[in-house]
C-alpha cells in the first residue's frame, strides 16, 4: 500500500513537471550577461499561433492524467473490502443471488468481472476462471482505451511544435528574401530562435505526458493481475466451502474416459 502511494505521488509530481518545465525553460533562455531573461508569457507570444493549441494540449493532459490517476486507483477499481463482502454474500446464499446483487451494487470493472464468474459457478472451476479471464481482458481493454487521449497528446505535441518551427523558419527566410539580402545575421538568428520555441514547447509537453501514460498503462496491468488473483482466491474459497460445487468440471473427462474404455472393449 505504501509503495502504491509513493508511485501515485511520483506520478502526480511528474504531471506537475509538465507545467513547471515551461517556466524553467523560459527562465533559462536569454540568461547570458546583459540580456534580459525571457518569461514564459513572452516565449508563448514569440512562438506564434501554434503555442495556443500546445497550451490547450498541456492543460488537457494535466486534467486527463489527474482524472485517470484518481478513477483508476486500486481503491476505486477493486477496494480491499470487496472480496470479503463477496465471500459473505456467497456464503449467505449458495444460489449466488446475493453475490450477484453485491456485484451490481459494487459496480465498476471488478463487479462486472466477478458477476460473470458467479453466473458460471455451477459449470465448474475452469468455466469460472475462463469467464473471469475473458471479462477481465475486456475491462482491461476499456481502461487502456481511456488512456488513449494521453498517448495522442504525447504523439501530436512534438509534431505541432515541429509544424510551428517550420512556419517560423519560412517566415524568417521570407523576411530575409524580401530585404534583398541586406538582412543581418542577428535578424535571421532571431527569427530562427523564435521558431525553435514551438519545438521546445512540444517536446516539453510530450515527454512527461508519455512517461505518465506508460505509468498508468502499467498500473492497469497490475490491477488486472490483482483481480485475477482475487478471482482465483474466491473460486478456491468457494470450493473449500462446498466440495461438490466445483466438481462439475470433472464430469466431461469421466464420460470421455468411459466412452473410450467401451470402444476398446
Amino acid at each position: 500500500m505504501k509503495n502504491r502511494r509513493y508511485k501515485d505521488a511520483g506520478a502526480l509530481a511528474m504531471m506537475l513537471l509538465t507545467l513547471c518545465a515551461m517556466s524553467v525553460f523560459a527562465a533559462e533562455v536569454g540568461s547570458d550577461a546583459g540580456v534580459e531573461k525571457e518569461t514564459m508569457l513572452s516565449l508563448i507570444k514569440k512562438g506564434g499561433p501554434i503555442m495556443i493549441p500546445l497550451g490547450i494540449a498541456s492543460l488537457l493532459a494535466l486534467a486527463l492524467g489527474l482524472e485517470r490517476l484518481i478513477s483508476q486507483s486500486k481503491e476505486r477499481v477493486m477496494p480491499d473490502s470487496f472480496i470479503d463482502g463477496l465471500k459473505k454474500a456467497w456464503n449467505g446464499d449458495s444460489t449466488g443471488k446475493q453475490a450477484l446483487a453485491y456485484c451490481d451494487e459494487s459496480g465498476g470493472s471488478v463487479g462486472h468481472i466477478f458477476k460473470a464468474g458467479i453466473r458460471r459457478m455451477k459449470k465448474g472451476r475452469v468455466a469460472v476462471e475462463k469467464a473471469i479471464d475473458d471479462v477481465g481482458s475486456r475491462e482491461a481493454d476499456k481502461m487502456k482505451r481511456s488512456l488513449r487521449p494521453l498517448r495522442n497528446i504525447a504523439m501530436v505535441a512534438p509534431l505541432m511544435g515541429l509544424l510551428g518551427t517550420v512556419y517560423g523558419m519560412i517566415d524568417a527566410f521570407q523576411k530575409t528574401s524580401e530585404s534583398g539580402g541586406t538582412a543581418s545575421t542577428a535578424m535571421l538568428a532571431t527569427g530562427i530562435y523564435q521558431a525553435l520555441v514551438t519545438t521546445a514547447a512540444g517536446l516539453t509537453i510530450a515527454i512527461p505526458v508519455l512517461l505518465f501514460y506508460q505509468f498508468l498503462l502499467g498500473r492497469v496491468d497490475k490491477l488486472i493481475d490483482d483481480i485475477d488473483e482475487a478471482g482465483a482466491e474466491f473460486v478456491f474459497s468457494c470450493a473449500d466451502g462446498d466440495t461438490t460445487l466445483l466438481a462439475v468440471e470433472d464430469e466431461p473427462e469421466a464420460e470421455e474416459e468411459k466412452s473410450s474404455a467401451e470402444e476398446e472393449g
